[in-house]
């Protein structure tokens, strides 16, 4: 891509006209680089696809910026290399490999370096972005930059040493990312999704803010309104025996309340109450 172009930035556009214009021109260039850095077909294209998310969710922030189209090539890089993906189920099933065996090779030995090393490989030998624009890109230092991609061509070329010459690899990436077929979603179904996933989380946070705000008014309706402090333990007063449960009564004690209750009515007369 060339500096001059820079598709997004034309005032006469619409901002999803503009974003059209934009996917349409780095999308499938994306999708092929999202492939050499994941080595597969499926998890490319999502890459590409939540970039673009991110890209019209911050829509006036991507179309001021000067180069639309870098901003989007790095969100797609780190989406691809996010390490989260390898927990998704789909990618846990292997995708058939490339027919011819010197891809898979090299794919094979893309995958064995570390991801930063990977990602400068890419944009240096695949992209074309020279040393001082793939620091930025990676957010590291030009020399950091310089040791990563002399190690990561190192350690291609151990494996495979047909492929030791900058130009040679050059182009055996340019035909690995072209060999498959990698088709990028069309525009308006990526705003689509887009629009409805930012509907869907917008609707479940008010969700939850509502129950959140339930829940507190229901709190503060049945929470008491005073301290009442718990109620000690009983402790045994030395010298008084222990207060005993009445049991039941015996026989005798039986009789004797039976007799009390039978002769109260008919005690003396100075037991009984004089009428008035």
């Amino acid at each position: 891509m060339t500096r001059s172009h820079r598709p997004g930035r034309q005032t006469d556009l619409t901002p999803a006209q503009a974003f059209d214009a934009l996917y349409a021109f780095c999308a499938p260039a994306l999708v092929r680089q999202a492939y050499l850095l994941t080595g597969r077909r499926e998890a490319a294209r999502e890459a590409v696809e939540r970039a673009f998310h991110l890209a019209w969710q911050r829509w006036p922030e991507v179309a001021r910026d000067p180069d639309p189209a870098g901003w989007v090539r790095a969100a797609a890089h780190e989406c691809a290399l996010s390490p989260w993906d390898r927990l998704r189920p789909r990618h846990r099933h292997p995708e058939p490999p490339p027919a011819d065996p010197a891809h898979r090779a090299l794919l094979q030995a893309l995958r064995d370096l570390p991801p930063p090393h990977r990602r400068t490989l890419v944009l240096y030998d695949g992209v074309g972005l020279d040393l001082p624009e793939t620091a930025a890109e990676t957010e590291a230092s030009t020399p950091a930059t310089a040791h990563r991609l002399l190690y990561a061509r190192e350690a291609v070329a151990a494996r495979l040493p047909e492929l030791a010459a900058p130009g040679v690899l050059h182009r055996r990436l340019t035909e690995v990312a072209s060999a498959e077929r990698l088709r990028a979603t069309a525009p308006t179904s990526v705003r689509t999704n887009c629009e409805r996933r930012a509907r869907f989380w917008t609707r479940a946070a008010m969700a939850f803010t509502a129950s959140l705000i339930a829940t507190t008014a229901l709190t503060l309706r049945t929470a008491p309104t005073h301290y009442e402090p718990p109620v000690p333990p009983g402790e045994t007063v030395q010298g008084l025996p222990p207060r005993v449960a009445p049991g039941p009564l015996s026989q005798r004690e039986a009789r004797l309340r039976a007799k009390l209750r039978s002769q109260v009515v008919r005690g003396p007369d100075r037991l009984l109450p004089v009428p008035r």
